[in-house]
């Protein structure tokens, strides 16, 4: 029962699971009255979702709408659509706007739509003061309570009857803005207004222009008169006398400027007017200008003053321009069309004028500190003008001249330009050098004291002579300086190394070592070194010849190595060869001594290693030797003779009879009396001779040794094994 309960509950469940299901058809965004809006008319911005239910049940709708990705908006309703409404519409609510529906876990966002609200609203104008007096400022404010920045204002300052000022500020935080406006002279009566630009729809919309203000401008003072006397047919000499003036609302901080191309002549402050007086000259012709200023205010008055000239600036001649040292010079001042005047003439100098004689003339001999620009001065009436300045060159002849090269020694190396220097110790300057390389005419030069050439032509059998001409502006002429020739040095090219003997050298022996060069100017210097570890010189000498050799007589083993030479000249540069290898050996004499205390020891080591075994071999045979006697010796001699035969070896038996005999003989030396007598019966059976028509007996060390072996012990056999191969064992 219970079960079926259950059973049936679950049923249910799933059923009434069933008919709560939905879906999202679509989110839809809609402006009304239109995506175009004007400013200051309503706005709706509507959301509506549109959903497909299994059943009708409520179902609850979170809407939230953006405008360019932010929430403007958000609401919870039971029903499918949500309204944002806008009473009043500015251009800050145009953008892009979209909302997002969200219900039972699901979201449905719609597409976006963008709204433009056209038109923005009149900006408001205020002015801190409708009354200002020249050189202060009108401050502004502009402003757009209803809109939103970022704006740009526009402020506007209009004269009457003249092209407005304007001024722009951008204000991306604020919806005012102020600006301030500097009060000029001449401004009478001000209009102000003031206008707004936004950037909307990647355009400028602008708003209507603000109410206009009108301010009205006070002078503090009325523009100042100038004034010259006497007022017409100045002339130089005459005394001139200016004066400016003004009228002010109140004395304090005012002040009154004379001015003449901008040179300020004269000021005043805290007075109304300003007077100035000078003698005229020539120059002081030109604009005047006076100045009022209080404050910021400025007023400005201008006039032109003509001054006739007097008398013409004075002339300066001179009889000679440039001439020589100890010559005659006259100078002469005068003025065109005018005689009666106070002349003198003086020499300019940095730091004065020098004073030379009250005159219209000056005769005078010169020298070289004469050399210098001079001057006169005519005086009428007070006015003093000056003539133009005059040259005047005294020329001191030029010494003879010296040609030198400018490194120094007169040479030069081969492939390297030579650079020569000629050299006046006297005579007044500019003076032009002329360089030769023998009559050929290289360079010319103007210059004070010296001058430089540079051949870089040099070749190696060139045998003309350098010279060099000096002069100036002398009568004197032209020196000419001694001849110099120049030593071409040819640098090293191949260095080569060679030895007799060559690579192999005897110890002790004499060893010849040759330098040479293909080409180089002498002379030469060579040196020899050898590298082991290190460089060592060995050898150093300097010859007129492009070799040299070095005898070194007695080598040694220290003496192995690697050896090369270096060559170098004047041209400085050291040239190397190619190295060679040499090896020190034993000579033959060295070789002797070495056999002699080396060789010799050893064999007699030899011979005394081998008498020694000899010598254990007898002592162990003892009475094996002594009881075989002569029967051994018979048999050995048969068995010998047999072997012989058939082997087809041929020996002398003689030889061999000797040579047992000595081995005996020194083996029974060492044994009794019995051995002796036993030894005797064994030479007698070897010492028969043998018939020439029988086969020569074999060697018969190796069978004698044979029978010792059998009557040895292993130890024996074997040192009889290493005596049997040493020669003295035949």
């Amino acid at each position: 029962m219970y079960l079926a309960l259950l059973v049936i509950f679950l049923q249910c469940s799933e059923l009434y699971t069933q008919e709560k299901v939905f879906t999202f058809n679509k989110v839809e965004i809609k402006v009304q009255p239109s995506f175009k809006v004007k400013n200051g008319d309503p706005m709706s911005i509507v959301c509506h979702a549109d959903i497909s239910k299994s059943t009708d049940f409520q179902l609850k709708h979170n809407f939230t709408i953006f405008k360019d990705g932010k929430v403007v908006f958000t609401t919870v309703s039971d029903k499918g659509d949500a309204r944002y409404e806008i009473s009043v519409a500015r251009s800050s609510d145009t953008g892009v706007y979209e909302c997002t529906v969200e219900a039972g876990g699901k979201t449905k966002s719609s597409n976006s739509l963008r709204v433009w609200v056209k038109g923005m609203t009149k900006p408001i104008l205020t002015v801190e003061k409708k009354e200002v007096l020249e050189g202060e400022v009108v401050k502004l404010r502009c402003e757009l309570p209803e809109e939103e920045p970022p704006l740009y204002f526009y402020f506007w300052k209009t004269k009457m009857n003249s092209t407005p000022k304007e001024k722009d500020v951008f204000e991306p935080y604020r919806n005012f803005s102020v600006v301030e406006f500097a009060v000029e002279e001449g401004d009478n009566i001000l209009q102000f207004d003031c206008f707004v630009k936004r950037y909307v729809q990647s355009e400028f919309e602008s708003s209507e222009h603000s109410n206009k203000t009108l301010v009205t401008v006070r002078e503090p003072f009325i523009k100042p008169t100038l004034s010259v006397k006497p007022s017409s047919n100045i002339t130089e000499g005459d005394r001139i006398q200016f004066e400016c003036s003004t009228v002010v609302a109140r004395m304090r901080d005012i002040e009154i400027i004379l001015q003449k191309n901008k040179t300020i002549l004269s000021s005043v402050r805290d007075e109304k007017i300003l007077k100035y007086s000078a003698v005229a000259t020539l120059e002081d012709s030109g604009e005047y200008l006076c100045k009022v200023e209080q404050g910021k205010a400025s007023k400005t008055t201008k006039l032109n003053v003509d001054v006739s000239e007097l008398f013409p600036k004075p002339i300066l001649s001179a009889s000679m321009n440039k001439l020589d040292e100890n010559k005659e010079l006259t100078l002469s001042c005068s003025v065109s069309g005018f005689r009666k005047a106070n002349f003198s003439i003086l020499r300019k100098n940095s730091s004065g004028d020098i004073w030379l004689k009250n005159s219209r003339n000056l005769t005078m001999r010169v020298n070289v500190n004469d050399t210098g620009s001079y001057i006169c001065k005519a005086e009428v009436k007070g006015i003093v003008k000056e003539s133009k300045p005059v040259r005047i060159n005294v020329y001191a002849p030029v010494s003879k001249p010296t040609l030198s090269v400018v490194s120094g020694l007169p040479e030069v190396v081969l492939g390297k330009p030579l650079r020569l220097i000629c050299h006046s110790a006297m005579g007044t300057p500019p003076i032009t050098f002329t360089f030769y390389k023998g009559n050929e005419v290289k360079k010319t030069v103007i210059n004070d004291t010296y001058a430089t050439f540079l051949d870089e032509n040099i070749r190696q059998n060139d045998k003309r002579g350098y010279k060099c001409d000096a002069k100036n502006n002398h009568s004197s002429g032209v020196k000419t300086s001694n001849i110099l020739n120049i030593t071409v040095i040819v640098p090293i090219r191949n260095a080569s190394l060679g030895s007799v003997p060559y690579g192999v050298v005897e110890d002790g022996s004499e060893t010849a070592f040759l330098c040479s060069v293909n080409e180089g100017s002498w002379p030469i210097l060579f040196r020899i070194f050898r590298k082991t570890d290190r460089e060592v010189l060995l050898f150093e000498k300097s010859e007129n010849a492009d070799r040299v050799v070095w005898r070194k007589e007695a080598m040694n083993r220290q003496d192995t190595g690697t050896y090369y030479c270096m060559a170098s000249n004047r041209a400085n540069v050291d040239v190397k060869s190619h190295p060679i290898t040499i090896s020190v050996i034993l000579a033959s004499w060295q070789k002797g001594i070495i056999a002699v205390f080396v060789l010799i020891p050893i064999a007699g080591a030899v011979i005394f290693t081998l008498w020694w075994f000899l010598w254990k071999k007898k002592k162990a045979k003892g009475p094996s030797m002594e009881m075989s006697g002569s029967a051994l010796a018979t048999n050995m001699t048969s068995e010998k003779l047999a072997r012989q035969h058939n082997d087809g070896d041929y020996y002398s038996g003689s030889g061999y009879i000797e040579d047992s005999e000595n081995h005996m003989k020194s083996t029974d030396e060492s044994k009794g009396p019995d051995l002796e007598s036993a030894e005797v019966e064994y030479t007698e059976v070897e010492v028969s001779t043998l018939d020439p028509h029988r086969a020569p007996v074999q060697k018969g060390t190796e069978t004698v040794y044979s029978e010792i072996r059998k009557a040895n012990n292993d130890s024996v056999e074997n040192r009889h094994s290493r005596i049997q191969g040493h020669p003295d064992a035949t």
